[in-house]
């Protein structure tokens, strides 16, 4: 019996995914539907496929390891001083820990319309920030009296006024409101400080997920006893093929599009941006200059959400890049989206639904990639320093490498996939999106996969990458 070096599981909202590796090679992928009551379940299941396609009595490999996008993420409101601020810092937090974001408030908003966000939206955590280490505590105070009269069941994270926090974990305290207490997540006006805040929300993220049945079962079997959230997996891939190692150059700028059935995540990794100093970075007050930058449209997807493309863009206007925009393609299209909607593991059974799903991916990635990606200012604004046509934003104009990952592209033609961003990527208009880049698709999901074999060996997920990507660029 050959023993293998990894072993990756990924337990999907709909589809549960496996590799293996040995010496850096995919040996063998599988994937199997989640299941919902049992989540063990469907990886035994899986687990049996891949014994069969390789014909042996029993898989072993010296890492197991284990990624999850099964609870969706935990729903996060982010409250601060500053709208801005707090938005940017909340954006960063949320990369990859494991959470979503909902709303952002600030003490810009109405006090009751703060209160009555939180009892509506009733959030599993709330990222309280708010003032500089020794500079404004009135804020965060008042933000936690709020919470308090929210009468909340989320979990606090104190990320803000290090000198405040103190009193802001009293108040907590005699409200009944759990709370964890981080270093602040922005010590000065131009120093971002979130691996912490990140940390204790990724934690919380565990304990949710492995509520799930079966995921203790899962716990006994991984060797790091640690499940990632799949989006955090794939962020961390990226930016290791984009800065490489000691021993592998990374391949630069990059961009990932991986368009799901529920949402569509644009990743974007710049690695010259690290060469840049705290104030050239900007940070309290735009992403453009970060590093790494993740955005999740979460009305965007080609089954769970499939109406929400269609309210974002008119079905007429996406019909008509096809010249079918009749009144019976039009009701027809949009019957389609509810139907996939309601039964969100269909498959496109002709060639009309091929065409549906088609169109959808175009239109989800299109208006993803332009939310994610700066823009041309169309007008000048003194009070922001910019003229008009200055670039502002997220620049992805130098950008020479875009990755597809997602079902869609996974089980399509890798040239009607490609055809797919392309079209995406056509109508640029004022966005400051990639030129006239590579695509590549990650037929194999080797992303995720890659992102939870560096949390153990760096540069043996580097070499993972390098083969795939390195090879096809």
């Amino acid at each position: 019996m050959e023993r293998y070096d990894f072993h990756i599981i990924d337990i999907g909202s709909t589809y549960t995914k496996q590799r293996l590796f040995r010496n850096s090679e995919l040996v063998a992928t599988v994937q199997s539907p989640t299941t919902v009551k049992n989540v063990y379940s469907g990886i035994k299941n899986g687990l049996d496929l891949m014994k069969e396609s390789l014909d042996e009595e029993k898989i072993e490999a010296e890492f197991v390891l284990s990624s999850s996008s099964a609870a969706g993420g935990l729903r996060m409101v982010a409250i601060g001083y500053m709208m801005r601020v707090t938005a940017k810092a909340a954006k960063e937090v949320a990369m990859n820990s494991g959470s979503k974001i909902l709303e952002i408030l600030s003490n810009e908003d109405p006090a009751d319309f703060r209160v009555q966000v939180l009892k509506e939206i009733s959030p599993d955590i709330i990222l309280l920030a708010g003032g500089t280490d020794g500079g404004d505590e009135k804020s965060i105070i008042e933000n936690a009296e709020l919470i308090v009269q929210s009468e909340t069941n989320a979990v606090v994270v104190i990320a803000g006024n290090l000198n405040a926090q103190r009193k802001v974990a009293k108040i907590l305290k005699a409200g009944n409101i759990n709370h964890i207490r981080v270093p602040n997540i922005m010590p000065t006006i131009h120093e971002l400080r979130v691996k912490e805040a990140r940390e204790a929300i990724h934690m919380e993220f565990i304990k949710e997920i492995t509520k799930a049945e079966g995921l203790n079962a899962l716990q006994q079997v991984i060797t790091n006893d640690k499940i990632i959230p799949t989006p955090g997996a794939v962020l961390m891939a990226a930016e290791l093929l984009a800065k490489g190692t000691y021993k592998t150059e990374g391949i630069g700028e990059l961009v990932i599009v991986d368009l799901g059935g529920a949402t569509t995540d644009i990743h974007s990794v710049i690695p010259q941006m690290e060469e840049l100093d705290a104030e050239e970075r900007g940070l309290v007050v735009t992403n453009e200059k970060q590093m790494s930058y993740r955005t999740v449209e979460g009305n965007l997807g080609l089954r769970i959400s499939a109406v929400g493309i269609i309210d974002a863009v008119d079905s007429r206007i996406i019909l008509e890049k096809r010249n079918l925009n009749t009144a019976e393609m039009v009701h027809e299209f949009e019957e389609y989206c509810e139907m996939v909607e309601e039964n969100p593991s269909h498959l496109a059974s002709n060639e009309r639904e091929e065409l549906f799903d088609t169109l959808l991916a175009e239109t989800a990635v299109e208006v993803a990639l332009k939310r994610h990606a700066g823009r041309y200012a169309s007008e000048a604004d003194a009070f922001k320093g910019y003229n008009t046509g200055m670039p502002i934003g997220r620049d992805l104009r130098n950008v020479d490498l875009v990755i597809g990952v997602g079902g869609i592209f996974s089980h399509n033609d890798e040239e009607k996939s490609k055809a797919i961003i392309r079209e995406a990527l056509k109508d640029r208009n004022m966005s400051l999106l990639p030129k006239n880049p590579k695509i590549i698709i990650d037929k194999d999901y080797l992303l995720f996969a890659a992102g939870n074999i560096m949390e153990q060996d760096k540069d043996y997920a580097m070499e993972v990458l390098k083969r795939k990507f390195l090879a096809e660029k």
